[in-house]
C-alpha cells in the first residue's frame, strides 16, 4: 500500500506572525564576504554548528538526497544568485531556491549533482564556477537531504533560464543575506507541532523576493559558518 503524503496547510508564508528579527546578532564583516576570504574560510573551516539540520516532516516517502549551489557572482559587492520555481512544479512550486535537485544515479557526488542541476536549470556553465565547499546536509520537510554546495561564479557568465523549471533569476547582495538584521523567524501551529522558520525578504528594482523555509535555512547556516 502506497504510505499517504501529508501536504502543507495552505497558507500564505508572508501573513505568518513574525516571533523574532535577530538585529541583536553581529552581521558578517564586509573583508570576510570578499573572495579570498571565502576561499580561506572553505580551505580552513573554523568549528562551528549548523543551527538548522531537520525541518518539521510533512511527507512520509522515502528521502532522497539532493543538491543546491549557493552561487556567489563576483560583482563589485558579492550577489548571491537565486531562482523562483515555477508555479506548476509538484515540489515547493513558486518558491525562492537555489538552483539544485536530486541527485542521479549517474552523478558523480554532490558537487556534481549541483552544478548539473545549475546548468540544467538556468544554463550556468560549470566551467565558470569555482566551489569552494560544502556545508552539512539539510533535510526538508518533503524528505530530501540536500547537500549545499557553496561556489563562487564569474560575473561574465551567461545565464538563460529554464521555463519549465524557472520562472525568475535574480541575484541579493551577499552582505544583505549574512547580516541577522535581515533574518526574520516565523513560527506556525500545523499537524501537532510547532514549525519555525527564517524568512530574509528582500526588495530591489520594484521585485519583492520572500526568502523563506529551507532556502532561509540554508543561508542561515551559512551565517554561522562565516561568522563562527
Amino acid at each position: 500500500m502506497t504510505k499517504p503524503v501529508r501536504t502543507l496547510p495552505t497558507f500564505d508564508p508572508r501573513q505568518v506572525p513574525v516571533i523574532g528579527v535577530d538585529s541583536h546578532l553581529t552581521e558578517v564583516p564586509s573583508s570576510d564576504l570578499a573572495p579570498d576570504a571565502l576561499r580561506q574560510r572553505f580551505r580552513q573551516p573554523p568549528a562551528w554548528t549548523p543551527e538548522l539540520r531537520v525541518e518539521h516532516k510533512f511527507s512520509e516517502r522515502e528521502p532522497s538526497h539532493a543538491s543546491v549551489l549557493i552561487p556567489i557572482v563576483l560583482r563589485d559587492q558579492p550577489m548571491v544568485l537565486l531562482t523562483q520555481r515555477t508555479a506548476h512544479l509538484s515540489s515547493h512550486s513558486g518558491q525562492i531556491a537555489f538552483p539544485g535537485g536530486k541527485a542521479d544515479a549517474t552523478d558523480a557526488d554532490a558537487v556534481a549533482t549541483a552544478l548539473r542541476e545549475a546548468q540544467e536549470e538556468v544554463g550556468l556553465n560549470p566551467g565558470s564556477v569555482e566551489v569552494l565547499g560544502s556545508l552539512p546536509h539539510y533535510t526538508t520537510g518533503s524528505a530530501f537531504i540536500v547537500t549545499p554546495v557553496v561556489a563562487l561564479v564569474m560575473p561574465s557568465v551567461q545565464l538563460m533560464a529554464n521555463p519549465d523549471e524557472v520562472a525568475h533569476v535574480f541575484e541579493v547582495p551577499l552582505a544583505f543575506l549574512m547580516n541577522p538584521a535581515n533574518h526574520r523567524r516565523h513560527r506556525v501551529e500545523w499537524d501537532g507541532a510547532s514549525r519555525e522558520w527564517y524568512s530574509m525578504p528582500y526588495s530591489a528594482q520594484g521585485m519583492e523576493w520572500f526568502i523563506w523555509g529551507a532556502t532561509a535555512g540554508m543561508l542561515r547556516n551559512l551565517y554561522q559558518f562565516l561568522r563562527a
